[in-house]
């Protein structure tokens, strides 16, 4: 599955998924950020089993807000609607695997 580009018109049903949700919070001048996004791409295509988004903090500043996000890169995980586990910066794969899986 690839990338779903999340923004406040579809987030409803991003946040209603059955599955598990990857979202990655990010700015197209952010360095780091531009280190996470081919980790993100990879976990959506080789694990359809999650619902893999990326938002805009620049386009999507209502959803930034929402989150709380006040540094990029933020991932958060979220199932049953309900953020279950967060973190800020640059994280390895097997980190953020471990996010979700945990």
């Amino acid at each position: 599955m690839s990338v779903l580009k999340v923004n406040k018109e579809n987030f409803e049903s991003v946040k209603n998924s059955s599955k598990p949700v990857l979202l990655d919070f990010y700015a197209d001048w952010c360095g780091p950020c531009r280190m996470v996004s081919p980790l993100v791409d990879k976990i959506a295509e080789e694990n359809p089993q999650y619902l893999v988004g990326k938002i805009n903090v620049d386009e999507e500043p209502e959803l930034a807000a929402a989150f709380g996000v006040s540094s990029i890169p933020m991932l958060v995980v979220m199932k049953n609607g309900e953020i279950v586990n967060q973190s800020v910066g640059a994280k390895p794969l097997p980190q953020i695997l471990a996010m979700l899986e945990g």
